[in-house]
C-alpha cells in the first residue's frame, strides 16, 4: 500500500482544527484527514525539496539504514552534511530519528510524495522577478 504525504505551496489552512480537537478531546468519532505538509511559498518548496535532500529521503525509503552515518555511505557523502540536511528535513516533519541506543536512524512513514504547485498566486500577491 502506498503511503503518500500531500504538499501544497499555501498557508497553513488551520479552519476547522479548533472544533476538531474539541471532538477528538470528546471522545466522538473524527473521520482521519490526509497528510498534509504546507509550504508558504515556492522558495521554501524548492530549498526543502532540493535534489540532495530528495536522494536521502530515496535512499531512507530504499535502504533503511539503521544511522546516519550509513545513509552518508549509500549517497557518498560527508556525515556531518548529511546530518544537516537530515536536520532540515526533520524540522519539517519530512523525517523523524528513532534512537536505538547512540546512533540516531533516520525513518519516514511515506514512500511517496504528491506536491500541489499552483502557477497562479493568490489574488493580491505579486511574485519577485529575478532580474
Amino acid at each position: 500500500m502506498t503511503r503518500t504525504l500531500h504538499v501544497q505551496i499555501t498557508s497553513a489552512d488551520r479552519s476547522g482544527l479548533k472544533e476538531r480537537l474539541e471532538a477528538i478531546d470528546a471522545g466522538d468519532d473524527v473521520e482521519p484527514s490526509e497528510p498534509t505538509l504546507s509550504m508558504e511559498d515556492l522558495e521554501t518548496f524548492g530549498r526543502v525539496f532540493r535534489s540532495t535532500n530528495l536522494e536521502l529521503l530515496e535512499a531512507i525509503v530504499a535502504h533503511e539504514p539503521e544511522s546516519i552515518r550509513e545513509l552518508a555511505r549509500f549517497v557518498d557523502r560527508n556525515p556531518p552534511e548529511v546530518l544537516d540536511n537530515m536536520d532540515e528535513l526533520a524540522d519539517y516533519g519530512l523525517l523523524e530519528f528513532e534512537e536505538n541506543g547512540t546512533p540516531k536512524r533516520p525513518v519516514v512513514w511515506y514512500d511517496e510524495i504528491d506536491a500541489d504547485l499552483p502557477l497562479t498566486l493568490p489574488s493580491g500577491r505579486k511574485r519577485k522577478a529575478n532580474a
